[in-house]
């Protein structure tokens, strides 16, 4: 299994469909939020997210955010907001530890859960290192951490050769 894989990708989150969801058996979704949910440090969810999470709460699939933030007060009151789980500060993704804490709080096993990330190098690879189902989503915004956009960014568009979700 190649660390750097992912079994979907979609150009938002609010593209994920319930119906594939429950045809793999997931019961969990683990969640980055800088640049997946939300725009980079932004509090905001954007309205076809917002709608996206409710159905996917209404499906009784559980939502965990996962995130390296160096903000972690801002992590907890958009969870709170939400209505959905979160792994206590930086969640040191490429690392398993976070994964492994957001199913534990969902209460699922690795193959009922799928990571939904923006980034190949932190969320698929630490999705991928916990046996989850992983979904590569283009990022919300441009504006992101300069290391992201110098280096990773760089480097992801040589591994996947341009095969990011585009829009339809």
């Amino acid at each position: 299994m190649s660390l750097l894989k992912t079994d979907r990708m979609i150009r938002r989150v609010s593209e994920l469909d319930l119906a594939w969801l429950h045809g793999r058996g997931i019961r969990g979704i683990v969640s980055d939020l800088d640049n997946t949910l939300a725009a980079w440090h932004g509090d905001e969810i954007p309205s076809d997210i917002l709608e996206w999470l409710e159905a996917v709460k209404a499906a009784r699939i559980g939502v965990c955010l996962c995130s390296n933030t160096r903000r972690p007060v801002r992590l907890a009151r958009i969870a709170e907001t939400l209505g959905i789980h979160h792994v206590p500060g930086n969640a040191g993704k490429p690392g398993r530890a976070g994964v492994l804490k957001a199913l534990e709080l969902m209460a699922v096993l690795p193959n009922e859960a799928t990571m939904v990330g923006d980034q190949l190098f932190t969320d698929m690879v630490a999705g991928n290192r916990v046996g989850l189902t992983t979904v590569l989503v283009n990022p919300l915004a441009d504006q992101e951490f300069i290391g992201t956009r110098l280096i990773s960014r760089n480097a992801e568009k040589l591994i996947l050769r341009g095969e990011r979700a585009r829009p339809k």
